[in-house]
């Protein structure tokens, strides 16, 4: 009796290249950019790759720290995932998107893109600011410096103020005193001038009677007049002029 079987051969199979990146960190991770020798940010994460045909750098989660020239530490943005390129010319954050100003301002995007050509940092997505003050700005866009210092929101811009109505009449108050301050003094504040003294009186000059190129004639002298004995003795005169009778020349 003859017995016949068959066995099924496996073939081989073809060799499969599997892509891996050529660069690949899976534990903590940090990444500082300079300028100048000076430490701009210090990027922190757990994850990091990098592929062959790319200068893409991918990484998750973002966490940056942002200095001043000084090299203080004055800001942080944390992301859920972000990207950046090998020469640091930008840095790409998405996802959950938390930053924290100096002034104590907190910021929250979908994502928002630092670029080192003009040291600015932006996005074109919806955007959430409280301020320090714990003022709520929202609206669509937002550029800011990279510092998070000075900023500002785009368009479609809604607020929600903290004691808007107290704060508004703080603010007139200061602007009201800034004004009085630096106002000129008005007329009725300055002190009133002392009088001053009226001028004397010049003398009225008196115009000569004769002309002016013929000199005064001289006056003579009166001689005073005699005395008159008679206008001295009033008996002398009525004796002179009302004589008596003679008594014997009658006779």
């Amino acid at each position: 009796m003859l017995f016949l079987g068959c066995e099924e051969i496996e073939e081989p199979k073809p060799w499969i290249r599997v892509e891996r990146p050529q660069m690949l960190f899976t534990d903590t991770t940090l990444l500082d950019s300079y300028d100048k020798g000076v430490l701009n940010w210090r990027l922190k994460t757990a994850y990091l790759e990098r592929w062959a045909d790319k200068e893409i750098v991918t990484v998750r989660p973002v966490f940056v720290d942002i200095y001043d020239s000084v090299g203080e530490r004055v800001a942080f943005l944390r992301a859920d995932s972000g990207s950046l390129d090998m020469t640091f010319t930008y840095v790409y954050a998405y996802g959950h998107v938390y930053a924290l100003t100096p002034k104590g301002a907190s910021v929250r995007a979908d994502s928002l893109l630092w670029n080192k050509k003009d040291n600015l940092v932006r996005t074109a997505s919806y955007v959430r600011v409280v301020s320090e003050d714990g003022d709520v700005l929202q609206g669509v866009g937002f550029e800011s410096d990279a510092q998070f210092d000075n900023w500002k929101i785009l368009s479609n811009v809604t607020g929600i103020f903290q004691d808007a109505a107290k704060r508004m009449k703080d603010e007139d108050k200061r602007q009201a005193e800034a004004e009085r301050l630096n106002a000129p003094p008005s007329s009725s504040s300055q002190a009133a001038p002392a009088a001053k003294p009226a001028p004397a009186a010049k003398p009225t000059p008196v115009k000569p009677t004769s002309s002016p190129s013929q000199s005064p004639k001289p006056v003579a002298p009166q001689r005073p007049a005699a005395a008159n004995p008679a206008a001295q003795n009033p008996a002398a005169l009525q004796q002179k002029l009302f004589p008596k009778p003679n008594p014997g020349a009658a006779k």
